[in-house]
């Protein structure tokens, strides 16, 4: 073999794990941007510790729920005493996306004039509607228009 050939040999081989390496950089690279874009979860609110609700029996007091519960997130006095703890949780699948409602829970414990538990409720989100916290707006019902209303009207003589 001649030098030249040898030589041409040796910058086919650097040319080649060049590229590779090229190939290999590149891919790190998205690799690391699209990480970046993943989905994330929030949780906001209290978050209930496993078996508290059971440590709760009805006519415990209201420093037994203090106890295994914390502090309540709110507290109404309405016929009686009801702590509420309140909790969201919430995702994005991609890191510029929206938040999207995944759970939503609200965990009421009542009490009697006596400050017993009279009765513990697990409310979710299919109990309720979601609450914008941000604007302090509830989506009121009786204003969505189905695809017949138009035609309702246009057919009608008032």
């Amino acid at each position: 073999m001649t030098i030249a050939n040898q030589n041409s040999q040796r910058a086919d081989k650097r040319c080649g794990l060049v590229a590779r390496w090229r190939v290999v950089v590149a891919a790190a690279v998205i690799g690391t941007a699209l990480a970046g874009c993943t989905g994330e979860q929030f949780q906001k609110g209290y978050i209930l510790p496993p078996g508290a609700l059971e440590q709760i029996p009805i006519g415990a007091s209201q420093d037994q729920v203090l106890i295994v519960m914390g502090t309540p997130s709110t507290v109404a006095t309405l016929d009686g005493e009801v702590f509420y703890y309140i909790s969201q949780r919430s995702e994005r699948m991609v890191a510029f996306m929206n938040q999207k409602v995944v759970d939503q829970r609200v965990i009421a414990v009542y009490f009697d004039k006596n400050r017993r538990v009279r009765r513990l409720a697990n409310y979710g989100l299919q109990d309720g509607k979601i609450f914008d916290f941000i604007s302090r707006t509830t989506p009121t019902s009786g204003q969505e228009m189905s695809y017949l209303t138009p035609i309702f009207k246009l057919l009608s003589f008032n």
